[in-house]
């Protein structure tokens, strides 16, 4: 809060500088008007952001915005968004039309000058600027960290009895809330459950499990999210963390079946492409619970609420345990979500007082637990207990909603809690622990290996938390190297492309098409066509003049920048070269198409040419993907 504070004072006396004391010069006034811009641009970058996670601009949030954001609730988030767009306009016109009223031509250069570095201040101290560069360099720092050392895959086997499964995420579902000095009689039902369970009370959150993908791939793989910065966009991808061994494929691997319910769209933020790679193959979202339910107009911007999601659970819990063999079932609620949730109908507990002032979110969280508290009681009650492990965990701690303000004055922790149907319970467990633990200990209950990744078990061994002062710190060491289980390709000689799936497949991984792939020395960058992403043209448009690249896109819109005889083609086609070189382009005549990477022998381009070339790929607008 202080350097935002300094940032805006310094470009206060700025705009002061340029208002009653520069010289008025064309030159310097496009100067300290781009500059203002710019910094009212990171402004507005820093406040969305910190809008929703309460803590800036963080990897989730560049995770978040490049993947998809289908069945994403942002009604919420229209009204701030339109006002803070509004604001911005209004304060640069005002800036402009203050600025352009100094006719003063005699005044000293000097206060130009001053006006220039308190503008470059107030950029370089804006939160923002420090934000996007930390996040920008860690991609590419180099691996001189002991991630290696302690990364390990677990053994995709469980022995013994095999018991089933059902692990349930609570959106935002921190274990703060179960404070009842801070939230008195907030959580009654689920907090008698948790008093009666293997009890984790310290569990702490990390970077790359800060939102709820990230939260879940933390938990169940034993790994932070940290996605390739220019290539973030999952839904674009074929595979997720493909190295990696999580909790589903031991799982799947050990004659489980697996399933996941939620209310919510899958498709938001990678989950579904998460969950399928790694073992869970039966996926309930909005969509597919969308035939299944009485009522279809019960929903909230998110998707079904809790009880009815909850209700489906349950009932595949019977159905699956009836027919005798392992399964699990895994469940994550939506009505605590930020920023002040949801309520259901059949909730009891529909409004929560704080300070004598009813709590939305508050509200939504005594309702949600009640939901929950509700299905493991009748899961309890059934005679399929004795052979179900029950987990409760927060997928990552509560963003900036309606209680933010008190959570943050708290000692705040994730959620972590395992109920045995056999064995002894009712122990809190106070170990210094991770998320990344979540997934190998409850492998360790289930009679598995006691890791997972950089997860351990907190029964039979001890977290990496305790072997560092600081583990958030630390995991943050070892960006880099968990970039690389991503497995991106460093270089680039053939393809095929699958016309029908619509992906392109070289050096053994896959991508989704449209697509640029960057490439350089040791390296392959992809680059795609996904909301909030400037179109492919565009960005082709910006690379290096000699850096080499390949665009898989309709030939019509290569067409449109090289070759017009390609206008009309309704085909698929592939572009290879460099902005400075005349492209080799192919159509994608054949369902299965093969063919080799052309870069060498290319004429080059006149200087007339290529920068012709540039304004027609940078003048191109939004447009749909092809199809």
């Amino acid at each position: 809060m202080a350097l935002e504070l300094i940032s805006v004072l310094f470009f206060i006396a700025s705009v002061t500088l340029c208002i009653f004391k520069a010289k008025r010069n064309s030159f310097w006034i496009s100067v300290n008007l781009l500059l203002s811009a710019l910094f009212l641009l990171l402004s507005a970058i820093w406040t969305a952001s910190n809008y929703f996670t309460g803590e800036g601009v963080n990897d989730e949030v560049l995770f978040t915005i490049t993947n998809s954001l289908t069945g994403a609730g942002v009604g919420k988030y229209v009204l701030p968004a339109i006002g803070l767009i509004v604001f911005i306009f209004l304060i640069f016109g005002l800036l402009t039309w203050l600025i352009l009223r100094n006719k003063n031509t005699d005044r000293r250069i000097t206060y130009n000058y001053g006006a220039l570095l308190f503008a470059l201040l107030a950029i370089g101290t804006s939160p923002a600027t420090a934000q996007l560069v930390s996040l920008t360099t860690s991609q590419y720092g180099d691996d001189k960290s002991d991630f290696s050392e302690n990364y390990k895959d677990a053994v995709k086997t469980i022995n013994g009895s095999k018991p089933n499964l059902v692990y349930i995420f609570g959106e935002s579902l921190e274990r703060t809330y179960f404070d009842n000095d801070v939230f008195p009689d907030l959580t009654p039902e689920l907090g008698a459950i948790k008093k009666e369970s293997l009890d984790f009370s310290n569990t702490i959150q990390i970077p790359g499990a800060e939102n709820t993908v990230s939260g879940m791939v933390s938990a169940l793989c034993g790994i932070p999210l940290f996605a390739p910065f220019d290539s973030n966009a999952s839904s674009s991808l074929s595979t997720f963390y493909p190295r990696s061994i999580c909790l589903g494929d031991i799982l799947k691997a050990s004659g489980y079946t697996n399933y996941f319910y939620q209310g919510a769209n899958l498709a938001f933020a990678g989950k579904e492409l998460l969950l399928s790679t790694h073992g869970i193959d039966h996926l309930y979202g909005y969509n597919e619970l969308k035939p299944l339910v009485k009522d279809a107009n019960y929903k909230n911007e998110w998707g079904w609420y809790d009880d009815t999601m909850l209700d489906f659970v349950y009932n595949r819990f019977i159905e699956l345990s009836k027919a005798g063999k392992p399964f699990s079932l895994f469940a994550l609620t939506v009505d605590t979500h930020h920023p002040d949730g949801y309520i259901d109908a059949t909730c009891n507990r529909k409004s929560y007082s704080y300070d004598n002032k009813r709590n939305q979110s508050l509200s939504a969280v005594a309702c949600s637990q009640e939901q929950v508290a509700k299905l493991i009681n009748k899961i309890k009650a059934s005679p399929y207990f004795k052979n179900t492990v029950i987990v409760v965990s927060s997928d990552h701690l509560a963003m900036n909603n309606t209680a933010y303000s008190i959570l943050t004055k708290q000692n705040r922790r994730d959620l972590f809690f395992v109920l045995r149907g056999t064995g002894s319970n009712n122990q809190v467990i106070s170990q210094k622990r991770t998320t990344l633990d979540n997934g190998a200990t409850v492998l360790d209950v289930m009679g598995g290996d006691n890791y997972i990744g950089l997860g351990r078990s907190s029964l039979t061994s001890e977290s990496l938390a305790n072997n560092y002062r600081d583990i958030r710190r630390h995991v943050l060491r070892w960006k880099p190297a968990i970039i690389k289980m991503w497995d991106f390709p460093k270089t680039i000689t053939d393809y095929v492309l699958h016309t029908d799936s619509k992906m392109l497949t070289f050096s053994g991984v896959s991508f989704k098409y449209p697509l640029i792939l960057r490439v350089t020395d040791g390296r392959v960058d992809p680059m795609f066509d996904v909301y909030l992403s400037a179109p492919l043209e565009q960005q082709l448009s910006k690379l290096d003049p000699n850096e080499k690249f390949v665009w898989v896109d309709s030939c019509s819109k290569m067409g449109n920048i090289w070759d017009p005889k390609l206008k009309d083609v309704n085909n698929i086609c592939v572009a290879t070269g460099s902005l400075n070189t005349q492209p080799h382009i192919v159509e994608a005549d054949r369902d299965l198409y093969r063919n080799k990477v052309v870069f060498d022998g290319l004429p080059k381009l006149n200087e007339d040419t290529f920068h012709t070339t540039v304004e027609k790929l940078a003048a191109v607008e939004d447009q749909a993907p092809a199809n």
